[in-house]
């Protein structure tokens, strides 16, 4: 949810409109065991997961445009009229299925995909799943197929036309070998006799559908399918992005875009997969307690920096081990003794005013940063990060754009710390320090504006207040305004700047256990 807010945000920013969705997949037979094991109704089961959910989607400064439940009743019409759709194509035929089928991940693997494994604790012998070791059971049943085998040559010249569909780039090759290596009919439906929490196929009360055909629906059904033709594009669709967990790439990047193609529907554009956070090296699972408490490190922390961290030390490419060490590291040394360290230094400094250096030396031509103190800087940082930046969201890494962030504020630390305004005051000129300070002052003011404005996404509340204390307005927190003289009505602080800790940035930990 962080990472596709962090993209959704930055669209924004760029000026775009842009929709976020997010929620709950609902339906299966995993769904259905847990109510029955918890002695509730699966609906009552799922309503207190939702809110769950939602509660947590708040309190990080999620900015969802909407939460899709799959129980909603505009999603079962939806998928029962992509059913019928499918089925008016021929694409859908009954047979009897038989294969190893696991609960947890909701899907039958092939004999190639399944392993014998003894549990050390009961010494009982299973076969799992070789893919997520979770366990699977055999099963025979009647239902309804879709003929996911038709569509691997269309997939394959997709991919082909599309070779940076997928990211990273590792797993589009995985996809690509998966698909290459041949596929077949995908069961898309359960018996209801088995599964009743679910959606009924139409026309068949005694099958329930697959609960991956349903759940992929979501994305479509807040984007108003069934679409009205000559209309699809108006709700959003085709998505620009689908940001989804290393372990469901098969659903998304192999049986969704089959699905797609079926209905005769334009593809995401892009697939981001992110891999894992882990704990201790290890998987995280409830049944060993090996878990974070979200709420629990969103109250110890707040949202904007457990947001941060979460951008900053989160895998795409592999794997993180969550560590609470880790979040107060990245706090000290970068969030309170560099952004928050040389924001209270210029905002805060007695002998210098930061709006007297914009009025004094922002209107300057541009020849004028050719040469002399802070020249290197603005040409080298401060004139590039915007588009060293945007670049990066343009490639779906927010976690590379946030190095970048970081790595400018080093930088504008580095230059304040070495240009030492504080020695070079004139001290016979009250209210104008010098031209030194005042190009200082207004290069590290400028640096501070910018991190303002390229920080929102990330840290949307700690941004706003970095901006409030500069004196930036509403209408000046833009991509566009994401360059050195662009802004030049600054300065004036909107908010009292305190004392001591009162109104800092960052202040210190208070406690650091």
């Amino acid at each position: 949810m962080v990472l596709t807010d962090i993209i959704k945000r930055w669209n924004v920013l760029r000026g775009d409109k842009a929709i976020m969705c997010t929620g709950t997949d609902e339906h299966g037979l995993k769904v259905q065991k847990a109510a029955a094991k918890a002695g509730v109704e699966p609906k009552a089961f799922c309503d207190k997961g939702a809110d769950i959910f939602r509660d947590l989607a708040r309190k990080a400064e999620i900015s969802n445009d909407h939460f899709v439940r799959t129980s909603d009743q505009d999603h079962k019409d939806a998928v029962q009229y992509a059913w019928y759709m499918l089925q008016e194509k021929g694409l859908v035929y009954e047979q009897k299925h038989e294969g190893w089928y696991s609960i947890t991940d909701e899907c039958f693997y092939p004999q190639s995909g399944v392993q014998p494994w003894v549990d050390p604790s009961t010494g009982k012998k299973i076969m799992t799943s070789i893919e997520t070791g979770a366990e699977v059971e055999w099963s025979s049943e009647q239902n309804y197929h879709f003929r996911l085998s038709a569509f691997r040559q269309n997939l394959l010249e997709f991919f082909k036309e599309n070779p940076e569909w997928i990211t990273p780039e590792h797993r589009m090759k995985e996809v690509v070998q998966a698909v290459e290596s041949g596929l077949e009919d995908l069961s898309i439906s359960r018996p209801y006799e088995r599964l009743q929490w679910g959606i009924r196929v139409p026309g068949d009360e005694t099958q329930t559908i697959y609960v991956w055909l349903d759940a992929l629906m979501n994305y479509a059904t807040k984007a108003g399918y069934p679409f009205t033709p000559g209309k699809e594009a108006e709700g959003g669709w085709p998505a620009d992005c689908h940001v989804i967990g290393k372990d469901i790439v098969r659903f998304h990047c192999i049986y969704w875009p089959a699905f797609l193609m079926a209905l005769g529907l334009p593809l995401p554009k892009k697939i981001l997969t992110h891999a894992h956070w882990t704990l201790g090296g290890a998987k995280m699972s409830k049944s060993t307690g090996r878990v974070v408490d979200p709420f629990h490190a969103l109250d110890r922390y707040g949202p904007d920096v457990m947001r941060f961290y979460m951008a900053h030390d989160g895998g795409i490419q592999d794997d993180s081990s969550y560590d609470n060490s880790n979040i107060i590291k990245l706090y000290n040394t970068f969030l309170n003794q560099q952004l928050g360290n040389l924001t209270s230094r210029v905002t805060r400094g007695k002998k210098w005013s930061v709006r007297g250096a914009i009025e004094r030396i922002a209107s300057a031509p541009a020849d004028y940063w050719e040469e002399g103190s802070g020249s290197r800087f603005y040409r080298n940082s401060l004139s590039t990060v915007a588009a060293k930046v945007d670049n990066s969201f343009d490639i779906y890494d927010p976690r590379k754009a946030v190095y970048q962030i970081t790595e400018f504020v080093r930088s504008a630390n580095a230059f304040f710390q070495m240009s030492k305004p504080w020695d070079n005051i004139l001290e016979f000129a009250p209210g104008e320090p010098g031209e030194h300070v005042d190009r200082t002052i207004y290069l590290a003011a400028e640096a501070l504006r910018m991190t303002g404005i390229l920080l929102q996404p990330y840290m949307p509340n700690k941004a706003k207040m970095l901006l409030d204390q500069l004196g930036v307005q509403e209408g000046r927190r833009t991509l566009a305004y994401c360059q050195p003289g662009a802004d030049l009505d600054y300065g004036t602080p909107m908010v009292s700047l305190g004392s001591k800790h009162e109104g800092v940035l960052f202040p210190p930990l208070a406690s650091e256990e």
